[in-house]
């Protein structure tokens, strides 16, 4: 059996770094150009008190999670000791546990932590670049519940949609980072550092099961030890003998005060939760009587999710759904975009979907004018009267290339007859190839059909 736990750690979304006032803006600007003494560490300097943020949304992230909160219990803020160019003071500040005992779909969450990010090394140049030092992190540690690569991504993707309706992670490349701990049962556990992707992780477990169970056929012992990922590559690297609790040597930071969280802050944050995309997938299937996949798709960004139920009261809301979720979710993965993030008018949007449930346009000519609406915010119906990419619903236009397409491939007409029903599909794309994809597939079909059998 597998046995996998994971600890994610994600930067909080907050204006300056956790233990001073210097800007938590760390990407596009000048090298070491927001630091100050503090989160250098600089001789003399002390660390201010946690900034309020970062703590408000570790524990908004807790709530969600539903976490149990430490509340009016002194929380302290610990020195975790080790030696690494991008770490100036030598230790990393981390809380003991905030919140704690959670749950996300079956799999246990053992408490989230605050802490400060280092700074970014760069191993072949050798530079450090401490812009982000001192910005802050929650750290998550699943419990060891989880049993495949797949399960571990699933999680991940729901995580990642519960953090990004609380708005308080940041969402940018490179704001998370996961270590992930796998054992094939009875052996010595691996930890995976540093991985960068949710994609990267199912990689890395899949590489590691896989090298794992190896050395065991081979009757070799899995050694504990710290990897890392190599995700060029796709494979994990020996790193170092896994250090145990003692190596960090902890001590409580003295130059900070322990965090108290009260009642009254709690329960001013738990007003502030949004509904979940678990809850608000199951609103939309009952509501608007969608598929179950559709919706947990839909859900999966909140910006889809609340595009799709102002939709959905002029739109056929199945219709509405798959397009949505099907061509809309592709074009976004595929540049790595959030809807937010696309610049894509939601106006523009609704006109395409109406033109295509319509069947105003096809299939491939609302895809082609989705991938228009990316370059140019412009009316996607002026668009297609413009190029000339609306349906051709004339019976007698369709008809007369149809008889032409007939004449020009006998052998496809004669397959069909003998009952291959892949010929008609030849048939049909030809059709559609001459053209240009706007001829109703529908009518292309019933025509094929029953011309071919004359």
């Amino acid at each position: 059996m597998v046995v996998i736990g994971l600890e994610i750690h994600v930067q909080l979304k907050t204006k300056s770094k956790l233990f001073c006032k210097c800007s938590a803006t760390y990407r596009d600007v000048e090298q070491n150009s927001n630091i100050c003494p503090i989160c250098t560490s600089q001789p003399g300097s002390k660390p201010m008190a946690i900034t309020r943020r970062a703590l408000e949304n570790l524990l908004k992230i807790g709530l969600a999670l539903n976490c149990k909160i430490k509340i009016d219990e002194r929380i302290y803020i610990q020195r975790k000791h080790y030696f690494y160019p991008d770490l100036p003071s030598n230790y990393q500040r981390t809380s003991l546990p905030i919140a704690y005992d959670g749950m996300v779909s079956n799999i246990r969450i053992r408490e989230l932590h605050i802490e400060e990010d280092p700074g970014r090394y760069e191993l072949r140049k050798g530079l450090v670049d401490y812009n982000r030092s001192g910005v802050p992190l929650v750290e998550i540690v699943t419990d060891p519940d989880l049993r495949s690569p797949e399960e571990a991504r699933m999680f991940l993707e729901e995580l990642q949609a519960i953090t990004g309706y609380l708005d308080a992670t940041r969402e940018e490349p490179g704001s998370m980072r996961i270590d992930a701990n796998i054992s094939l049962e009875g052996g010595n556990r691996v930890e995976v550092k540093n991985i960068n992707s949710y994609k990267g992780v199912y990689t890395a477990l899949k590489y590691e099961i896989i090298r794992q169970g190896n050395l065991v056929q081979k009757g070799l012992k899995v050694e504990q030890e710290t990897r890392h990922f190599d995700e060029a590559q796709g494979i994990t690297l020996g790193s170092r003998k896994k250090e145990s609790v003692a190596d960090y040597r902890y001590i409580p930071d003295p130059d900070l005060p322990p965090i108290l969280v009260t009642e009254s802050l709690v329960t001013g944050i738990r007003n502030t939760i949004p509904e979940l995309p678990r809850d608000k997938a199951r609103r939309l299937v009952k509501q608007f009587r969608i598929k179950e996949e559709d919706a947990w798709i839909l859900v999966s960004e909140k910006e889809v999710a609340d595009l799709f139920e102002e939709l959905a009261k002029e739109i056929d809301p199945q219709a509405c759904a798959s397009w949505l979720r099907g061509p809309l979710k592709k074009q976004l993965n595929y540049r790595n975009l959030l809807l937010k993030d696309s610049g894509l008018s939601k106006q523009h949007i609704k006109e395409l979907i109406q033109m295509y449930v319509k069947n105003e346009i096809t299939d491939k000519i609302a895809d082609e004018l989705l991938i228009s609406l990316f370059k140019e915010s412009k009316s996607p119906r002026k668009m297609a009267e413009e190029l000339g990419l609306k349906t051709i619903s004339n019976v007698n236009e369709i008809e007369e290339i149809v008889k032409k397409i007939i004449k020009e491939s006998p052998k496809a007409v004669e397959d069909y007859s003998n009952g291959e029903e892949k010929a008609l599909h030849f048939l049909s794309g030809k059709v559609m190839k001459e053209t240009k994809g706007r001829a109703s597939p529908e009518i292309v079909r019933d025509l094929l059909k029953k011309l071919v059998g004359k």
